[in-house]
């Protein structure tokens, strides 16, 4: 059971070392507003992403964009020997969790005090290559 237990061990850090990870961390917009930019781009190619992102007209794709940037220089790192033209990445996990909520309050009519809460989010971007995982296959 326990040479089991290492190669899956081992399967998975090979596998950790052909994806690419970024994180963009107290990224300061709702994750509702996030996710929407995130899931034009879920599961396209870098390229086509890139573009997406580029030419949208919504403030987080210019932080969605800079985060794929630093995915790809990730993988580039990771990747010495391969050309990135040979390699077909793509965006292969990409989600938006809820960072910290700062709580703000707004005076209201009667003396009264309405709370307002500015969200925060995580980005999370995994770009990977399409050649890996059709060697794997």
């Amino acid at each position: 059971m326990g040479a089991r237990k290492h190669t899956m061990a081992n399967r998975l850090k090979e596998e950790k070392k052909k994806k690419a990870i970024a994180i963009l961390r107290n990224c300061p917009s709702s994750p509702r507003k996030m996710r929407l930019v995130v899931d034009l781009v879920r599961g396209k190619d870098v390229n086509s992403a890139l573009n997406i992102l580029k030419f949208n007209g919504k403030d987080a794709a210019e932080d969605v964009h800079k985060l794929l940037l630093s995915a790809i220089a990730n993988w580039k790192a990771k990747n010495e020997n391969t050309r990135i033209e040979d390699a077909n990445l793509f965006v292969k996990e990409i989600f938006v969790d809820q960072g910290r909520s700062l709580k703000r309050i707004r005076t209201a009519p009667q003396g009264r005090a309405h709370r307002i809460r500015k969200r925060s989010n995580h980005v999370t971007v995994i770009v990977d290559s399409a050649v890996n995982n059709d060697t794997n296959n």
